[in-house]
C-alpha cells in the first residue's frame, strides 16, 4: 500500500464527548471532524466498530459483521421522527469523563426499542425501501447475526453454548421454530443495524469530503460467544460436540509469567482454504465498506499462533502453529484488489512476519514508547513505509509512562530526556514532535496524549477485564490552541 506523508489522531467513537453515557456518531462526531479540518489532519483512526462481547471489548466482538448499537445516535433518531422529544428529557445524569457501560446499556437498549416501535408505525415508503434494500444486501451475515443476537436476548445472555440443544445445534426446524417466536426481536436488530449502518456512513462521507480518511481496526478473532462461532463452527478448529480444541493467547514473556489466555476459538485455516477463504473475503469486503484502511490486529498470527488447549487456565502449555501466511494475503488480494491494510506487527517479530508484510507492502506499526531500549530501533532510522504512534490504545498515555520511566526505568528515562533534548516542560508535545519528525510516512497520536492527559485516561490495560474502554474526553478539552498548535506541527514537518 503506497502512503503519502500524513498525520491523525486516535480516537474511537464510545470516547467522545455526549449527554448520553457514551460517545455515538451524532453532533459530538462532527465536531471532532471539523477539529481535525482545522488542525490539517488527514486520518482518524477509530478502533473496530463492531458489536463488543463480554467486558465492552471491541477486540471480542459477538458478530464479525455487526456495528455497536450503543454508538447510534439518539438525537439524529429524533431528527428522523423515531424518537420525540419527551423520550430524550428528564434523563439521569451520566458520567462526563468515564462510560458506565451497564448503566448506557440498560438506558440506551430501552430507548432504541421505542426508536424501532415508532419506526414500524411511522416509516414511510422511502424508509420501507431503503431499510428492505440493506437487509437483502446484507442477507449472508444479517439473517444469522439477527436471530443469534435476539436468542442472546432471550436467554438472558448467557452463552449460547448453554442454550437448548436443538438451537444450540441449528437444527433446521429449530431454526424455523425461533424465527417464527422472536420475529419481532429479529427485525428490531435488523433495524438496529440499519441505522447504525446509515449513520456511521453519513459521517464517514461529512469526513472524507473534508479530506480526512478513516482507518478501521480489524481483530483478528471473534469471540467464542459470537453468531459467526455459532452460525461456521465448521470454519474453526472443533471437537465433536462443538467446543473449541484449542483457544487463543500468546506465550508466556517478560511482562506475563503465565503469557495472555483471550479464550477466542481458532480458525481451521484448512478448511476455510477449501473455498478461498469465502468467510474472510466477505468479512474484510464488507469492512472497506465502512473504512478507508484498516489495520490488522495480531498480524503475527497470520504467521503463526499460539494455540491453547481449551479448558485451561493459563496460557502456559500452547503450542505454536503456523499460519496462513502468504497464501491467504495472496487469494484476499486476487479477489478484492490491493488492500489498504496497516499490519500491527507489535511483539516478537520473527523474519517470516518481516517477509511477509513487505511481500505485501503493508505498512508496519512504530511505537514510541518501545524506541528508548538499549535494543530498540532509534525513531530516526524507523523505515519510510511505517505508521509511528506515540502509543496505541493498549499503552498507558505519553505522560503515564514518562512518569513511570522517571521513577522505575532510569536508564530508559535517561535516553528519552537525551533523546528529544527534553527541557523539562511539556513531555507529550516533545514525543508528539518526535513522532512528526520521524522518516514514517504516516503519524498517528492518541488524544490522550494530545492532550496531555495521565494515566487515568488510558484506554485498556492487556490482561485485566476491569476499568477498559471507559474513557471520554470534556468537549472543552478540545481547543482552539491546541488545534492551532498542531497545525502548525503539522506543517513544520511536512505532514
Amino acid at each position: 500500500m503506497k502512503i503519502q506523508r500524513s498525520s491523525g489522531i486516535l480516537l474511537h467513537p464510545t470516547s467522545l464527548p455526549g449527554k448520553y453515557g457514551i460517545g455515538d456518531f451524532g453532533e459530538e462526531a462532527y465536531n471532532f471532524v471539523d477539529f481535525l479540518t482545522k488542525a490539517r489532519q488527514k486520518l482518524w483512526q477509530i478502533l473496530p466498530l463492531n458489536y463488543p462481547g463480554s467486558g465492552n471489548s471491541p477486540y471480542n466482538p459477538i458478530s464479525a459483521f455487526a456495528g455497536n448499537p450503543l454508538l447510534i445516535s439518539l438525537e439524529k433518531l429524533k431528527d428522523d421522527g423515531y424518537l420525540d422529544e419527551k423520550d430524550l428529557s428528564n434523563l439521569s445524569e451520566f458520567n462526563a469523563q468515564k462510560v458506565e457501560f451497564e448503566k448506557v446499556i440498560k438506558f440506551k437498549s430501552k430507548i432504541l426499542k421505542k426508536a424501532f416501535i415508532n419506526f414500524q408505525a411511522r416509516k414511510s415508503k422511502k424508509d420501507k425501501e431503503n431499510f428492505e434494500k440493506f437487509c437483502t444486501e446484507n442477507r449472508y451475515w444479517l439473517e444469522d447475526f439477527a436471530l443469534f443476537a435476539s436468542l442472546r436476548d432471550y436467554f438472558r445472555k448467557i452463552t449460547f453454548n448453554k442454550w437448548d440443544k436443538e438451537i444450540l445445534l441449528r437444527k433446521k426446524n429449530a431454526i424455523e421454530k425461533w424465527r417464527n417466536k422472536l420475529s419481532d426481536e429479529i427485525a428490531f436488530h435488523k433495524f438496529i443495524q440499519f441505522k447504525f449502518t446509515c449513520q456511521w456512513a453519513e459521517l464517514k462521507l461529512y469526513a472524507n469530503n473534508k479530506g480526512i480518511r478513516i482507518i478501521g481496526d480489524i481483530p483478528i478473532y471473534v469471540s467464542s460467544d459470537s453468531a459467526d462461532f455459532w452460525t461456521h463452527r465448521d470454519l474453526f478448529l472443533i471437537d465433536e460436540k462443538g467446543n473449541p480444541t484449542v483457544v487463543a493467547g500468546t506465550p508466556p514473556d517478560c511482562f506475563s509469567e503465565t503469557g495472555q489466555l483471550w479464550g477466542n476459538p481458532i480458525y481451521n485455516w484448512e478448511k476455510m482454504q477449501q473455498d478461498e477463504y469465502g468467510w474472510w473475503q466477505r468479512r474484510i469486503k464488507y469492512l472497506f465498506t465502512m473504512v478507508d484502511y484498516a489495520r490488522i490486529d495480531h498480524f503475527i498470527g497470520f504467521v503463526r499462533y499460539w494455540a491453547v488447549p481449551y479448558g485451561e487456565k493459563t496460557a502456559i502449555n500452547g503450542n505454536w502453529r503456523k499460519g496462513p501466511g502468504e497464501k491467504f494475503f495472496s487469494v484476499i488480494g486476487t479477489s478484492l484488489g490491493k488492500l489498504p491494510i496497516i499490519a500491527e506487527d507489535l511483539g516478537v517479530i520473527t523474519p517470516e512476519v518481516i517477509k511477509l508484510k513487505e511481500k505485501f507492502g503493508f505498512p508496519g506499526m512504530k511505537i514510541l514508547q518501545f524506541s528508548f531500549g538499549e535494543n530498540d530501533m532509534p525513531p530516526h532510522k524507523y523505515e519510510k513505509n511505517s505508521v509511528i504512534y506515540t502509543g496505541t490504545h493498549d499503552n498507558d498515555t505519553t505522560l503515564g509512562w514518562f512518569r513511570y520511566i522517571e521513577r522505575y526505568e532510569k536508564k530508559i528515562y535517561k535516553n528519552v530526556i537525551d533523546y528529544v533534548n527534553y527541557d523539562g516542560r511539556n513531555i507529550c508535545w516533545e514525543m508528539i514532535k518526535l513522532a512528526f519528525s520521524t522518516p514514517s510516512k504516516w503519524a498517528i497520536i492518541p488524544l490522550q496524549d494530545l492532550l496531555c492527559l495521565d494515566s487515568d485516561a488510558r484506554m485498556n490495560t492487556p490482561g485485566t477485564a476491569i476499568g477498559n474502554w471507559e474513557w471520554k474526553y470534556k468537549k472543552e478539552m478540545l481547543t482552539d490552541e491546541i488545534a492551532e498548535k498542531l497545525a502548525e506541527l503539522t506543517d513544520v514537518t511536512n505532514r
